[in-house]
């Protein structure tokens, strides 16, 4: 299979509509990890993402009855922007199936490049099923994003372009997963000219697909997907692309959500490129493999496979970039109510240190608790070091660096704890960012199910994230459970969370 892969790269014409993109020298990534690191800027074709080079490689081989009919993509962005222009190209129609929570910017993109979109469904799966259905039903040649033996070639072109652009040998290349395809292309061709170079996949750690199937030895479908880093926000890596990853891949690193953040800044301060999440991911994974193996003196390559972001989400990046980088930490801590705590407990936290944030109420007649950020430029270990401190001066204190729904939502809305509601179930969801959404959620509730609290938040992302808390009487918690399945929104259950035991829970 490689050396199919790596046939069909040497003679892939991949350059009728792309461009070959510089591999650059990160010097300030460079510098922090003591590793010489390289950028490959696939931020920078046409499309802003290397999707362009499988598409129109795949099209090129469309037959001419093929060409006439047209052809069908089901994509939420890099793909159909990559499909459409080659359609273009090519003098063939496109149909590009799109989910109804695209953002327009997207689907704008999509229309100029002369592609006709069609909104359906509320996720990627949904759109494609509807596609394969469509292309059926009208014989149209289905263009898939990653699982085509002509679409891994086409990505494997930025293998042969870092091989000609490099002097040295790389130790080291990393490549986001999604379905598989870019890192299949990758993988095959380097491994064949380079065996000691080691190819690290990175895949986010709420959608690894590729990770998971590696561990099984077979592929798998992810219960659930996260879609932060919508581009690589699959449930089951391709057939194809899983063969190749068995014998081509070293290695799979998942990173958090917070680390993409920071990994989005990183490429920002050395190129003053904005990557979107999953362009960053290679970067982000880079820097996890340094801490993991303390390594030094590597030659090491990233490709920035994207940057089709949203200027929306940016917000969102930046809030939780301190966090990826380990220079912020956020606690709650209970301090006493009397006159001379909050002073006594500012004085000891704010000393020597920056507070990022501070938020505090009222709680009772004997104590009160503050969630509170502090600069931590000594990462995790300072981060102990403030825990070991507080608690030494008689705080309970809780470490919420890692929590999502404190990072989420409590940090925007922690206001105490509310008096005589009862019976409150927490959950935190992900509602799909189109009219409607809300309404269908609360249409089918049952009408003994009260609604006590509501915290919702939107970044520029295909999905807005909700706090939802519902009075449920316990004889109907296994109803409420059900009816939360049939809705069909990701949820996560969050009774237990320190967050809102300390904050929000209600009192009697």
């Amino acid at each position: 299979m490689p050396e199919e892969i790596l046939r069909r790269v040497l003679t892939a014409p991949v350059y009728d509509v792309a461009k070959e993109t510089p591999l650059e020298l990160a010097p300030l990534l460079s510098k922090r990890l003591q590793n010489k690191v390289w950028l490959k800027r696939e931020d920078l074709q046409p499309v802003f993402s290397f999707k362009l080079r499988g598409a129109y490689n795949r099209m090129v081989h469309l037959s001419d009855e093929e060409k006439k009919v047209g052809v069908i993509a089901a994509s939420a962005g890099n793909h159909a922007q990559g499909v459409a222009l080659a359609a273009t190209k090519l003098g063939v129609e496109a149909t590009i199936v799109m989910p109804r929570t695209t953002p327009p910017i997207k689907i704008d993109a999509v229309k100029n490049l002369g592609g006709n979109v069609v909104l359906e469904g509320d996720s990627y799966d949904e759109a494609s099923v509807f596609a394969k259905n469509l292309a059926q039903e009208k014989n149209l040649a289905f263009i898939h994003p990653y699982d085509d033996l002509d679409v891994i070639a086409g990505q494997g072109t930025i293998a042969l372009e870092m091989l000609r652009q490099h002097s040295k040998l790389f130790d080291v290349i990393f490549v986001c997963v999604g379905g598989g395809g870019l890192i299949a292309g990758v993988s095959a061709v380097i491994k064949q000219v380079s065996p000691k170079t080691r190819i690290i996949g990175v895949e986010p750690e709420d959608a690894a697909c590729l990770t998971e199937a590696l561990k099984a030895g077979e592929r798998v479908i992810l219960d659930q997907v996260g879609i932060f880093a919508d581009g690589v926000a699959v449930a089951q890596v391709g057939e194809i692309p899983f063969r190749i990853s068995k014998t081509c891949v070293d290695e799979m690193i998942t990173v958090k959500t917070d680390e993409i953040c920071a990994a989005v800044k990183d490429i920002f301060e050395d190129t003053r490129a904005i990557a979107e999440p999953a362009g960053a991911l290679a970067v982000a994974g880079m820097k996890k493999f340094v801490e993991k193996y303390n390594v030094s003196g590597l030659e090491m390559a990233c490709i920035v496979s994207g940057a089709n972001m949203n200027f929306d989400r940016l917000r969102h990046i930046s809030e939780r970039t301190e966090l990826g980088e380990k220079r912020e930490a956020i606690f709650a801590v209970t301090i006493p109510e009397k006159p001379g705590s909050f002073k006594k407990f500012c004085d000891l936290l704010g000393g020597r240190r920056a507070i990022t944030e501070f938020n505090y109420r009222f709680s009772d007649s004997s104590s009160a608790v503050v969630f509170v950020g502090v600069r931590t430029e000594g990462g995790a270990a300072e981060r102990k070091s403030i825990v070991s401190e507080l608690e030494n001066n008689g705080y309970q204190i809780q470490d919420m660096t890692d929590n999502e729904m404190a990072k989420l939502h409590l940090r925007f809305m922690v206001g105490g704890h509310a008096k005589g509601v009862h019976n409150e179930l927490l959950y935190r969801f992900e509602f799909p960012e189109r009219p409607g959404a809300l309404l269908k959620f609360l249409t089918h509730m049952s009408e003994e199910w009260n609604i006590s609290l509501f915290h919702y938040r939107n970044h520029g992302a295909a999905y807005g994230r909700v706090l939802v808390g519902v009075q449920v009487p316990p004889e109907q918690h296994a109803d409420f459970e059900s009816y939360l399945q049939r809705l069909g929104y990701p949820f996560v259950n969050e009774q237990d969370n320190p967050g809102y035991q300390l904050f929000l829970r209600p009192t009697n």
